[in-house]
C-alpha cells in the first residue's frame, strides 16, 4: 500500500511550471494541468496501471493518480509513475502564460540530420514504389520519420525549454516526462503536441486524430491559401480518412453511439492539420482511459495501415529507434479517467543533448520533397523553442 498527496490547485498553471524540475511528471492539456513529484510507485505497460493504482490511496476524491510515457514499440517497456505528491491547476490558456517571454537556450548547437534529408527523400520514394506493387498484403500508408540529433555546449535546462513551448502555445498539450535512464543519468521526453489519442471522462470519451497538413505563413493571405489548399486536397483527405476511420473502428467496440463528423481544420503555431474530433458515449462508463489508449495506439497517424505491414517497412528504412517519440503521453486516475496525448513535436534530452523528431504519412500521392519540407517544418516547434533558427539542410540531388 502506498499513499499519494494530494496538494491544493494552483492559482496559476505558470506557478507549476516554474515549480517544475527533472524527473517530474508536467502535463498541461485544455482541461487543466498536472504536476507530479516523487515516485510512490512505478509500472512499464499500461496494462499494468490499473492494479497498481488499486494498492494506493490518496487525499483526492478520485483516488491516486499515474502518469508517464509509452514508447512507440507498444511491446517496450514505458515509464509510468504514481507521483509521491501531486499538484493540479487550470489550463494554461487561462493563466496569463502568454504575458512571459521566450529565452533561448545557451548555444552554440551543433546539429547532425539522422538519416541525411537526401536518404529521408530516397526513403519516401522507397515506400511509393512499395504502395504501387506491394499488393493485398502490403501497406496503404507509411508513416516515415527523421531525426535532428543537436548538441550544446552544457546540459540542456529542461524547465526552460518545457516553457518556452509552453509560451508558444498555451492551448497546446505540453508535456515532461521522466524516461528510463542509466543510474545517476536523468532523461526527459519533452514536447508540446496537438493530437489528442483519447480522453475519458466518466461515460464519455474523445479522441482527435489529425492527418494532413500544411505549414502556415507570416503573411495572412498566404496563411488562409494554404489553409483553404489543405482542406480541399484530395490526397490530404485521403490521408486523413485512414486515420480518422481507423481511430473510430479503434473506438466502436467499447462505445453505444459514436459521432465521427467531417474533417476540420486545427492550427499550431507552424502548421494547419486536418482534424476530426470524435466524441462517443461508453457502453461501460468504467472502462479505462488506459485501455483506451492502448486499443488504439499507435494510430495510422503516426505508424502507417495495416499497422503490422506499416511498421514493417518503418523497421527497414528509419535508421533509427523511435523511442517514445509517436508513442503517448498522459495520465489516468483510480477511476480510470484521464487524457492520453500523441507524443510528436518532442524531444528526448539525455545531458548536453537532443534527440528531436518528425514525421510525415506517405501516400500514393505523396512527393518526396514535399514530404522532406513538411519533416522541416514540424521540426521547426522544437528548434524555435530552443531558440534555433537556423535552416534545416535540403537534400542534394
Amino acid at each position: 500500500m502506498f499513499h499519494q498527496r494530494t496538494e491544493p490547485p494552483a492559482k496559476a498553471a505558470g506557478d507549476l511550471l516554474d515549480a517544475y524540475r527533472p524527473e517530474a511528471a508536467f502535463l498541461a492539456t485544455p482541461s487543466g494541468v498536472v504536476l507530479g513529484e516523487g515516485a510512490a510507485a512505478v509500472a512499464e505497460r499500461l496494462e499494468d496501471v490499473g492494479d497498481l493504482l488499486a494498492r494506493g490511496t490518496a487525499d483526492s476524491p478520485a483516488g491516486p493518480i499515474a502518469v508517464g510515457a509509452i514508447p512507440f514499440d507498444a511491446g517496450a517497456p514505458g515509464r509510468l509513475v504514481v507521483p509521491a505528491s501531486v499538484r493540479t491547476s487550470p489550463p494554461l490558456a487561462e493563466s496569463g502564460q502568454g504575458d512571459r517571454r521566450q529565452r533561448p537556450l545557451p548555444g552554440p548547437w551543433d546539429m547532425r540530420p539522422v538519416p541525411d534529408p537526401a536518404e529521408h527523400a530516397e526513403g519516401v520514394e522507397r515506400i511509393l514504389k512499395r504502395l504501387a506493387f506491394g499488393g493485398g498484403d502490403g501497406p496503404a500508408k507509411v508513416v516515415l520519420a527523421r531525426s535532428l540529433r543537436l548538441s550544446g555546449p552544457g546540459p540542456v535546462d529542461v524547465g526552460q525549454l518545457l516553457s518556452n513551448l509552453a509560451w508558444r502555445d498555451p492551448a497546446g498539450h505540453t508535456f515532461a516526462a521522466d524516461l528510463p535512464a542509466p543510474a545517476g543519468a536523468t532523461r526527459t521526453l519533452v514536447g508540446t503536441s496537438p493530437e489528442l489519442l483519447v480522453s475519458k471522462r466518466g461515460g464519455r470519451v474523445v479522441s482527435n486524430p489529425l492527418a494532413g497538413s500544411a505549414p502556415r505563413s507570416a503573411d495572412p493571405s498566404k496563411d488562409q491559401r494554404s489553409a483553404v489548399e489543405l482542406l480541399g486536397s484530395a490526397k490530404d483527405r485521403h490521408e486523413h480518412a485512414v486515420v480518422a476511420d481507423a481511430v473510430a473502428e479503434g473506438l466502436r467496440p467499447y462505445c453505444r453511439t459514436l459521432d465521427v463528423p467531417a474533417p476540420e481544420l486545427a492550427k499550431t503555431a507552424t502548421l494547419w492539420h486536418l482534424s476530426t474530433r470524435i466524441t462517443g458515449e461508453l457502453r461501460d462508463p468504467d472502462t479505462p482511459s488506459a485501455l483506451l489508449a492502448a486499443a488504439l495506439h499507435p494510430t495510422p497517424a503516426v505508424c502507417g495501415s495495416p499497422t503490422a505491414a506499416a511498421r514493417a517497412v518503418i523497421g527497414e528504412i528509419e535508421p533509427f529507434d523511435r523511442g517514445f517519440y509517436t508513442g503517448a503521453v498522459g495520465y489516468t486516475d483510480a477511476r480510470g479517467d484521464g487524457e492520453w496525448i500523441v507524443s510528436i513535436r518532442c524531444a528526448d534530452v539525455a545531458g548536453d543533448t537532443l534527440d528531436l523528431f518528425a514525421g510525415g504519412g506517405i501516400v500514393p500521392d505523396s512527393a518526396p520533397d514535399a514530404e522532406l519540407a513538411e519533416t522541416s517544418v514540424k521540426l521547426r516547434t522544437l528548434l524555435l523553442a530552443l531558440g534555433v533558427n537556423q535552416p534545416i539542410d535540403a537534400p542534394k540531388r
